[in-house]
């Protein structure tokens, strides 16, 4: 199989379960020529600020431009790595970003949590370079209206893929094809 090409290289920034097998940024990763990968968190995982160095330290080991590709919370590392960092970023592919201020499901963590972890406040401001937020109508983390919100607030661009739950394998995603045209968009 011939590996996707792009002028840049691509970052990938998991959210908070970090690298799944099946996770349609596992399968893109295998399928480019040139990426890296935020790598799990040894301690702490819900610490905000460590996943942010990681993301840093990873951009650190790149020469050239970069195209950002975050899911979930791994969107929310980028707006928090953004409001302290800069870089060579080409563009920024995020994908169903998780709403802080939601009432998520059991198995995640709370917001109080999250808030003692330094995940809040959310930086709000426009992001430095070009964006793609990628928004769910019926993703259990975040509503529509506060996925558009969110895309507002950073400058971004609106890309309202439907009813595709969180874009995980729980909804039913594996591989997202439709993620390496936006990132040759991106790369353009």
């Amino acid at each position: 199989m011939d590996k996707l090409q792009t002028a840049a290289t691509v970052l990938i920034v998991p959210g908070l379960r970090e690298h799944v097998a099946e996770h349609w940024q596992t399968l893109l990763e295998s399928r480019l020529a040139k990426v890296r990968s935020v790598p799990p968190l040894e301690t702490d995982k819900l610490d905000c600020n460590a996943r942010v160095r990681a993301i840093q330290h990873q951009l650190e080991q790149i020469d050239g431009p970069v195209v950002l590709v975050a899911h979930s919370a791994g969107v929310l590392m980028v707006a928090h790595w953004a409001a302290q960092h800069s870089a060579q970023i080409k563009g920024a592919l995020l994908a169903a970003p998780p709403d802080l201020d939601a009432e998520w499901p059991p198995a995640y963590p709370s917001s109080t949590t999250l808030a003692s972890h330094g995940w809040t406040p959310l930086p709000q401001t426009a992001l430095p370079f070009r964006s793609i937020v990628a928004g769910s109508r019926n993703d259990h983390l975040a509503s529509f209206t506060a996925v558009t919100r969110m895309a507002e607030n950073w400058g971004a661009e609106l890309l309202d893929l439907g009813d595709v739950g969180h874009l995980n394998p729980a909804a039913g995603f594996g591989h997202w094809q439709q993620a390496e045209a936006l990132i040759l968009q991106l790369d353009s």
